[in-house]
């Protein structure tokens, strides 16, 4: 499992930098949530937050599993490598989209309109937010809102063909956006701010499409193998 970790840190980044975007999407819901928290909670608004967050992460989490399970039925056939061409060229347009040199994974938001619909009437009804139990199931109703960036970090933990390690993957980029979306709720404007400059939003965008040329299969990927781990392939002899 030593290759996980890499793959954990880069579903992390995607969040934590992606975490911007969904400040734009998610960023009036984290409000109208905040606001949805009656003023005699409010004391408790850092609970409820943190409970909000947590049924959202799940709710990633536990589409990974549903993904993967179906990237994993796959796993073996031809269309395992167009699913990894689809995560790849995703994720590049995850990072042009972050480094803000093109928008067009918010199309992809709009296939997610529909499904939202059915949600949110079920969302509504949680309103206002008066217990944890309430708050965590608002979070993972919200979890499946249309967002570009949540659906493209979908495929490329589906195309892991692995239900367990695509539900990780998910689980990490939760958490990666994470203090993005806690900030905004307590409105702790430096962290904000900070993941908003021009230079860390083209750094990460610039990271999320190496990723995705990494992703993407093909000759490279031998070469980055091999010289990753070079003396690897002399266990293989070795009776």
């Amino acid at each position: 499992m030593p290759d996980l970790v890499p793959l954990l840190t880069s579903a992390f980044v995607l969040g934590l930098l992606g975490g911007g975007h969904c400040l734009g999407m998610c960023g009036g819901l984290m409000g109208a949530l905040t606001l949805a928290i009656p003023p005699e909670r409010r004391s408790q608004r850092l609970r409820l937050l943190v409970c909000y967050n947590l049924g959202r992460v799940l709710s990633y989490a536990a589409a990974g599993v549903l993904l993967g399970l179906g990237g994993l039925a796959i796993a073996n056939s031809p269309a395992a490598s167009l699913l990894r061409i689809l995560a790849g060229l995703l994720l590049i347009s995850m990072g042009l989209y972050l480094a803000g040199w093109w928008a067009g994974l918010t199309r992809i938001e709009r296939l997610g309109r529909g499904l939202w619909r059915h949600i949110q009437p079920h969302a509504s009804r949680l309103m206002p937010v008066s217990s944890a139990p309430r708050a965590l199931l608002l979070g993972a109703l919200w979890g499946w809102l249309p967002c570009g960036l949540v659906y493209s970090t979908l495929i490329w933990s589906a195309s892991q063909g692995d239900a367990l390690r695509s539900g990780l993957l998910m689980f990490a980029f939760g958490i990666g956006t994470w203090p993005v979306l806690l900030a905004t709720g307590m409105a702790a404007e430096r962290v904000t701010t900070l993941l908003r400059r021009r230079g860390v939003r083209v750094a990460g965008g610039l990271l999320v499409i190496l990723f995705g040329l990494w992703t993407l299969p093909g000759p490279h990927q031998h070469w980055l193998m091999n010289h990753g781990d070079a003396p690897e392939p002399a266990h293989h002899h070795s009776h």
